[in-house]
Order: structure tokens, then sequence, then C-alpha cells
């Protein structure tokens, strides 16, 4: 079979019998899967042996780069010597309990427990529960409602989900669940008015004290957040807005879950999310940069508070997974780790390539089409607008981003469309030159559409 036959069939394989993510399955078999073939730093090539230019990491996790074969070695060796066991029944393995040591030891003081899991979605899944029952424990039962935000995301399982405001997911399948709540999110271009960001910060913050006393603090568990908003546009919220969320939890009992899936392991220029806005969350779910997406694994971080009332007081917490601390997904995520570490990619992000790729990216505020071109670490956002001036949006969000991000591919760099919205993640190993190269490409993209809109 030739080669051109062979990637025809595996499209027509695909459209046969794969149900894909997040996808309009009529459309998606009309237009045929592209096939990815393999990866090499920063690079992605398809079926066809097309480049492309990997500028949201796989999905926000391939913080070491593609084709790292230490981790494949530790993977192989791992399965030599034991491809599974469970950590249900007072067993472990090797590679789980290292895994725990080492991701505590990045996360704080006050994080010194981790519990496994397969992916964000169930980490998030899992805290959801465990706050319930810390509070059962504590003697404060009715404390059940959690608190999250209007465009946040938190995976598609029907907590996260629930807990997630995208509203189009919650058209389906008749979510939130009873129990979630939402605020507003800060997102100060689209929401601010004549607000200054700091001001908008605050207000944006105090819709959480507003909540609870609607609520009743007697009935809320938790408030749940992402650092910075990943799916919903890299929304970075302003400096003044963490602060006060943190002040209102404690001054009002509330459990603080910063959602670390996203900006975990590097992507800000710190361990975690939370360390860069200087907060102590009580509970963080974690997966994505954990393995640097080479395989499926998750967990959650449980601080002190909560983790000495689990052990000492709840006795068996029913909840857990097949896979929970795989041992040879955490042996690939010790060895990513270790990478992480030994060539100091967290410090990499923070002082070079971070600031260098800000530079650049906001480069691109000067174009007609560009609101606004903000970054935070290795993630960055271009607002499109139709008139920069007032803010003024375009009349058909979802169809002017995917225009820019389709005329991106044919060019060969991957971004991500959250309406008109314009997401980048890279790899944190991308170079000086890797980011000009995404920036010069992404300009071309933004003159096409924007030529083709005054047309």
């Amino acid at each position: 079979m030739s080669d051109t036959s062979s990637r025809s069939n595996l499209a027509a394989v695909d459209a046969a019998h794969h149900l894909h993510p997040f996808a309009d399955m009529k459309k998606l078999n009309a237009d045929g899967a592209r096939i990815i073939q393999r990866g090499e730093g920063v690079y992605i090539f398809d079926s066809n042996g097309k480049k492309y230019l990997d500028g949201f990491a796989g999905l926000w996790c391939v913080n070491i780069g593609y084709g790292r074969t230490e981790i494949a070695d530790a993977a192989i060796r791992q399965m030599n010597e034991l491809p599974y066991y469970n950590t249900f029944f007072g067993t472990t393995t090797t590679p789980a309990t290292l895994l725990s040591e080492k991701v505590c030891a990045h996360a704080g003081p006050h994080f010194n427990h981790v519990f496994f899991t397969n992916s964000g979605s169930e980490a998030n899944d899992t805290w959801f529960r465990m706050a319930r029952v810390y509070w059962s424990a504590v003697g404060k039962p009715t404390k059940k409602t959690v608190i999250a935000r209007r465009n946040g995301y938190h995976g598609s399982t029907v907590a996260g989900a629930s807990m997630g405001g995208m509203k189009y997911m919650h058209e389906q399948g008749d979510l939130p669940i009873p129990g979630v709540v939402h605020i507003g999110q800060p997102y100060w271009y689209a929401e601010g008015g004549d607000l200054s960001p700091e001001e908008f910060g605050v207000n944006a913050a105090r819709e959480l004290e507003e909540k609870i006393d609607e609520l009743g603090e007697d009935n809320v568990a938790a408030f749940i957040a992402e650092p910075v908003q990943g799916a919903g546009g890299v929304i970075i919220p302003p400096l003044t807005y963490w602060p006060e969320i943190a002040r209102i939890c404690k001054a009002r009992n509330i459990l603080l879950v910063s959602d670390e899936v996203i900006c975990g392991f590097g992507r800000l220029g710190s361990w975690f999310g939370y360390q860069h806005f200087g907060v102590e969350p009580d509970l963080a779910p974690i997966a994505k940069g954990l393995s640097s997406g080479y395989l499926p694994i998750g967990g959650v971080l449980v601080s002190d508070r909560i983790a000495d009332v689990l052990i000492n007081d709840v006795g068996e917490f029913n909840h857990g997974f097949t896979y929970s601390g795989h041992p040879v997904c955490a042996a690939a995520a010790l060895e990513n780790l270790r990478i992480i570490e030994d060539e100091r990619l967290i410090e990499r992000v923070r002082d070079d390539i971070g600031p260098y790729f800000a530079k650049a990216w906001s480069s691109l505020a000067d174009h007609d089409m560009v609101g606004e071109a903000v970054s935070i670490g290795l993630m960055g956002a271009l607002q499109l607008a139709a008139d920069k001036s007032t803010r003024r949006r375009f009349e058909k969000p979802d169809a002017i981003g995917s225009a820019v991000r389709n005329d991106a591919l044919t060019n060969g760099l991957v971004l991500r469309a959250t309406a008109d919205r314009m997401l980048a993640s890279p790899p944190l190993i991308i170079s000086h030159e890797e980011v000009d190269a995404m920036v010069r490409i992404a300009r071309l993209a933004l003159d096409a559409v924007w030529a083709e809109a005054r047309a």
C-alpha cells in the first residue's frame, strides 16, 4: 500500500469509527481528520509531511517539547519491571511513591500530600468530593456548594463541566448539577467598562463575597478558579484580583481551589500558578505538564489542613481510579520533572524566554485588528477587535477567530481560537528564533483576515 493510499485509508477508518472530543462529527468526517504523524522539539508533522510550529504545546501540555527519548526510555524500563499495579488495598509502587514526594517538594510547605488521577477532569471531580467529605468530617455538613466562574474551564466530566462556566457545555446534559453556582470572570477588556484594570480586579473579586452572602457562609464549601483562565481565552486577571480573592476565602472560611491543570509545571515561570500570584490554596488539581502529555496522569495537591482531617478523622475515603498512580505514567512524570529541573525550564520561562515572548507577542498590538496583545510566562492572547479604539468586537466572533487560526495553520503555525481571541501556549523549550517565527506567521494571518474583513 502506498503512503498516499495508507493516509487515505486512515482518514476513512477515522471517519468510520472514531468519535472525537469537542467535534461536529458530521463536518469533521466530511473534511477528514488531520493525521499527526510525529513530533520533534516544538514541531509536529502531519501524514503528508507538512511541518507545523506547535504554538499550543499539544493542548497546553507538551512543556518539554516532542521527541524526548529520556521519557520513552523511562517508560520502557518501568514496563519491563512492573507494567501495572494498583494503589488500592494498602499497596503502592516505587514510581508513584517517588512522584508524590517530588511533586510536593515544589508545591510549597503547606502542600505535603497528593492524590493521583489520570486527568485534570478527574482531578476536579476528586477535590469536589474531597471538599464535601472534609467539611462533613469537621462538623459542617451543610457546606456543600461550590462557587466557580463564568467562562472558566475545569474539564468535561459531569462535575468538571458543571464547575466550568461554559454555557455551550451546560446546554448538553442538563448541567450544571445542583450545588454549583457561578460568578463573573476578571476579563477587563470585555467587561471592565470605564474602570481601570485595578478597580475592575477588586470589583470582580468582591462578586465572590456577594455570592457567599447570598448563599450563606455555612452552605459554601469552596471557590475554584484557574490562576489564568486557559480555554476561556488566556484571561489574565488584574494584579488586584487574587489577593482580594484570597482575603475573602480566608475571612469567610471557604476553601480556595487553584486549578493548576494548565498553569502548573512552569507555564507562568513558576512551578505553580498560585505561586506566581502569591496565594496559598487549600487544594490544587494538576495534570498536563506533570508528564508533558507523554502519558496520562493528573492529581490533586492536598494541603495539610485537608490532609490531616482525611488521614485522622475520615477513615476510608471511598474514591479512586484503577490507574491512580499508574507506575508507567508515574515513571514518565518523574523523568519529565527531572528534565524541567535539570534544564532549569522554570527559570528559563521566568528570566529568558518568557520576557522575550512577551516583547515579541506585544508587538502585534499595533495591528489594526488587535485590541490587545497580552501574555504571562508562555501564555499569550490576541483580542481581535473590529474597532480597537472603542473595544468593539466583531459581529461573528467565532468565524473571525477561526479564520485567523486556519490561515496560521495553512502557513505552518498552530494557534487556538476562543471565539475572537487567539491563544498561544508554546513548549517551554521554544527558542527566540521560533518565537519570532510564531509572531511573523500570526501577523501574516491577521493581515490576510483583516484585508478580507474590510473587503
